[in-house]
C-alpha cells in the first residue's frame, strides 16, 4: 500500500509503498476513505509524543471501510462503513470497566503507538470496543473529521465543561478543534466568544455561532478583552490550541467559579506549563482536562448531527490527495490553515 513515512523527527515525510497490514485476532483492518490532517499529527512528526517508533506513519483520525477482520471479532464484517475515536481502548481495565474508554490504562492511538491512516489501509485494534458505525448517508470526509477533534470538541464543551443555555463560552484558537466547539456551543443555546490570530478563522466562528471574536495579534490583553465582551467573564473558556500563552488566557477570562477545560496539547521540555493557580484559587475556578470520547458515547453526537443540529460537514475546508499530505504535515506549525484538511488516499493529484 501507499503510506505517508518519516524516518526522523522534523525531516519531509514521503509517500511510498509499504506491507499492507494484517488484522489481528481482536482487530479489523480499514480502508482509508478519509484521514484528518491534525495539530496533533504535527506534533508527532516533531518528536513531542514518546510513544512514536520510527519509522512511522501518522494518522489518527480516519473513517473508512472494514477490509480484513480478526478471528474473535463478532460485531463487524468486511463492507461496514466506520470511524473510531483516535483513543482505542482495551475494554477491559478499571478505566474502561468505569465507561472511561477514553483514559484506557492501555490505551492505543493510530498514528502514535502504531502505524496509522496517512496510507491506503489501518489497522486497528479490540474492534468490538471501539469502532462506531457510520450513517450510510454521511460522507467520509465527515466522518473523518469527528474522530478526533469534533468528538473531541463534543466532550470538551458538553460533558466535561457542562454547557447551559445563556452561558458564555471563551474558545481560544479556532482550528479544528476550536471550531467544532464554536459550533458545538452555540447549538448548545451558548454565547461565544471566538479567539485567533487568523482573520479566516474568526470569520469562520462566526459563520458557525460566535457572536464575538477577538483578534489575538490586535489586542494586547486577551482574558481582559473577553471579560469586557461577557460583562465580567467566560463561564466556560476552552484551550484548543495549546500553548502557554492561550492556557494562560483561558484562566484569566473566566468570572468567578468559572470552567477551564484544557484541550490543546502542552509539549514543553519539562512536561510542564505555567498555570495561573492564584487566580484559580482565588475565584475557584475549576480546572479540566478533556482526552477524545469513548466510542459507546458517539449515539448522542450522531444524532445531533443526522438532525442537522451539527454540521461538522462544514468545518471541512480542504481535501487533499496523499501525495500532498507530506509538505501540509509539514507547514501545520506556521501555516496550520483554518478548519479542518482531509486527506484523500485513494485520490491522486
Amino acid at each position: 500500500m501507499r503510506a505517508v513515512v518519516f524516518e526522523r523527527y522534523g525531516v519531509p515525510a514521503e509517500v511510498r509503498e509499504v506491507p499492507d497490514p494484517e488484522p489481528a485476532d481482536h482487530g479489523v483492518v480499514v480502508r482509508v476513505e478519509a484521514t484528518g490532517l491534525c495539530r496533533s499529527d504535527w506534533h508527532g512528526w516533531m518528536g513531542h509524543d514518546p510513544d512514536i517508533t520510527l519509522p512511522h506513519v501518522p494518522g489518527h483520525e480516519l473513517a473508512g471501510v472494514v477490509e480484513a477482520v480478526g478471528a474473535r471479532v463478532t460485531g463487524w464484517r468486511p463492507g461496514d462503513r466506520v470511524t473510531v475515536p483516535f483513543v482505542c481502548a482495551c475494554g477491559t481495565c478499571p478505566s474502561c470497566a468505569a465507561g472511561d474508554q477514553q483514559v484506557c490504562e492501555r490505551q492505543t492511538q493510530p498514528g502514535f503507538h502504531h502505524w496509522g491512516s496517512f496510507a491506503e489501509y489501518v489497522a486497528l485494534g479490540h474492534a468490538d470496543v471501539n469502532l462506531v458505525a457510520i450513517p450510510d448517508d454521511m460522507a467520509y470526509a465527515t466522518a473523518a473529521a469527528l474522530g478526533c477533534r469534533f468528538a473531541t470538541a463534543f466532550r470538551a464543551v458538553v460533558q466535561q465543561g457542562r454547557v447551559a443555555a445563556g452561558e458564555w463560552v471563551a474558545v481560544h484558537g479556532c482550528g479544528g478543534v476550536g471550531l467544532s466547539a464554536v459550533m458545538i456551543a452555540a447549538a448548545a443555546g451558548a454565547r461565544v466568544v471566538a479567539v485567533d490570530v487568523s482573520d479566516r478563522a474568526l470569520d469562520l466562528a462566526k459563520r458557525f455561532g460566535a457572536a464575538h471574536t477577538v483578534h489575538a495579534e490586535r489586542m494586547r490583553d486577551t482574558a481582559e478583552a473577553v471579560s469586557t465582551l461577557t460583562g465580567g467573564g467566560a463561564h466556560l473558556s476552552l484551550d484548543a490550541l495549546g500553548s502557554p500563552v492561550t492556557c494562560a488566557a483561558s484562566v484569566n477570562c473566566l468570572r468567578r467559579r468559572g470552567r477551564h477545560v484544557q484541550v490543546g496539547l502542552l509539549p514543553s521540555a519539562d512536561g510542564t506549563t505555567p498555570v495561573p493557580l492564584a487566580r484559580a484559587i482565588a475565584l475557584e475556578l475549576e480546572l479540566l482536562g478533556s482526552h477524545g470520547m469513548a466510542a459507546h458515547a458517539y449515539p448522542g453526537m450522531l444524532h445531533l448531527v443526522r438532525s442537522g443540529v451539527l454540521r461538522p460537514d462544514l468545518l471541512v475546508t480542504s481535501t487533499l490527495p496523499l501525495d500532498a499530505a507530506p509538505a501540509a504535515l509539514a507547514a501545520m506549525d506556521t501555516a496550520p490553515g483554518a478548519g479542518v484538511t482531509v486527506i484523500e488516499p485513494w485520490s491522486r493529484a
